[in-house]
């Protein structure tokens, strides 16, 4: 029996892409894919570490391709996907390009601006609210960033312990 698959999870396979990215050049797991009429407009990961630049998150970079692509920035008509809940500065740039809807992966309950922390989306002074769906492919996305994080753990463990046996080494000689 074929398992019918959702269009959220379609598009949200397209975001985990982008995240697998961001992990193979050791950033923070995040993929995010802005969808226009069933296309994608916009693709983006998590860069921040690789360009030195603190704005190098996923949704800037795929708000940024989107509107170049559709010529405004206004993305009215859009569905962003994201495999993690938007920080602050996300979710501020997401209500700013008016994107009516967000489809999120997991949650992050240390940095998130999507019903975690706050909720920037869906703030009734704001000139724009976002409708949020929450938990597609949660389990997913929230593996990769389990696993990435317990291998930077390790790494920096083992990388400490290098250190201290060259220190320990140059005292001895």
């Amino acid at each position: 029996m074929a398992v019918i698959q959702s269009v959220q999870e379609k598009y949200m396979k397209e975001a985990l892409k982008q995240a697998k990215k961001a992990y193979a050049l050791g950033e923070v797991p995040i993929g995010c894919v802005i969808v226009h009429k069933g296309v994608i407009i916009g693709r983006g990961y998590n860069r921040r570490n690789t360009d030195k630049n603190t704005l190098s998150h996923a949704e800037i970079t795929a708000i940024n391709k989107a509107s170049k692509k559709i010529g405004d920035w206004r993305l009215e008509e859009c569905t962003l996907y994201v495999t993690l809940e938007p920080c602050q500065m996300c979710a501020g740039a997401i209500v700013q390009a008016r994107i009516p809807e967000v489809v999120m992966g997991c949650m992050n309950p240390k940095a998130g601006c999507a019903g975690s922390i706050l909720n920037i989306l869906d703030m009734p002074r704001f000139n724009h609210q976002v409708a949020v769906t929450r938990g597609v492919l949660e389990q997913e996305c929230s593996e990769m960033l389990k696993t990435f994080f317990a291998e930077l753990r390790e790494r920096n463990k083992l990388e400490k312990e290098k250190k201290k046996r060259l220190e320990e080494e140059t005292v001895n000689m």
